[in-house]
C-alpha cells in the first residue's frame, strides 16, 4: 500500500463519465493489455443491504474490459459494449478494497473480447466477460471555405 492508502501502482483514474463521477474517486493500474480499476468502497457504492451494489460492480467490469481492449490496441480506437455477462459469486461491504482486474482475451478488426475478476480484498466476489464492437474514432472535421455554399441556417 502506498502511503494514501492505494495500492502500489494506482493512480487515479484519468478517464471520467458522468456515469462514474458520483462513485469517485476511483484508481487504475495500467498493463500492456489492461486496465486494472481499483476503489475503496462507501456508503455510495453500496444497496440497501450495506453490500456493494451489482449495478456499481457491472458498470465498473464494463469500464475496465472496454478500457482494457482500448490498451491492448494502443487507444488507436474505441469500443461499445455489444453484451455482457456477470456471475456474483460472494459480496462486499464498505470499508474494503476493490479491484477489477482484466484480461484481454482476443482482439480483431471488428471485435475484441475481455474478461474480468472483481475481487474485494483479494476475494473474488464476481466474474464478468464482455463482447466490445470496434469503432473506429471519428477524424476531426476540417474547415473548408464554401462561398458558394449558402449559410446552414438559410
Amino acid at each position: 500500500m502506498t502511503s494514501a492508502g492505494i495500492p502500489e501502482g494506482f493512480e487515479p483514474l484519468s478517464r471520467k463519465s458522468p456515469m462514474t463521477e458520483p462513485w469517485e474517486p476511483l484508481y487504475a493500474k495500467k498493463t500492456d493489455r489492461a486496465v486494472t480499476i481499483g476503489l475503496w468502497l462507501a456508503r455510495p457504492h453500496t444497496n440497501g443491504r450495506g453490500l456493494i451494489h451489482g449495478g456499481l460492480i457491472t458498470a465498473l467490469a464494463d469500464n475496465a474490459m472496454g478500457y482494457s481492449c482500448a490498451q491492448a490496441t494502443g487507444w488507436t480506437t474505441s469500443f461499445v459494449t455489444v453484451s455482457l455477462s456477470i456471475d456474483f459469486v460472494g459480496s462486499a461491504g464498505i470499508g474494503q478494497w476493490c479491484s477489477i482486474e482484466s484480461d484481454v482475451i482476443k482482439t480483431g478488426k471488428t471485435i475484441c473480447f475481455a474478461q474480468s475478476l472483481i475481487k474485494a480484498d483479494g476475494v473474488v466476489i464476481a466474474r464478468a466477460s464482455g463482447t466490445f464492437r470496434v469503432v473506429p474514432k471519428k477524424a476531426e472535421p476540417t474547415r473548408t471555405s464554401t462561398a458558394s455554399s449558402p449559410p446552414r441556417d438559410q
